[in-house]
């Protein structure tokens, strides 16, 4: 599932994301959901969240 959409990403999902510093290279980083940052319903780079570790990120893929 793509993470363009808001109502996609649930706080302690699983989800791939790429971090600011990665986004010429599109290295993606797992983790799971504390915060959704972007207040929009939609988002054409993906949804901005922050991991339980801290990472700040778009996700690009939400896993089941």
């Amino acid at each position: 599932m793509g993470g363009q959409q808001r109502a996609n990403i649930r706080i302690g999902g699983e989800v791939q994301i790429v971090l600011k510093k990665h986004q010429r290279c599109g290295t993606l980083t797992r983790g799971v959901v504390a915060n959704i940052l972007t207040n929009s319903p939609r988002h054409p780079h993906g949804i901005k969240v922050r991991l339980e570790d801290g990472q700040v990120g778009r996700v690009k893929q939400v896993l089941p």
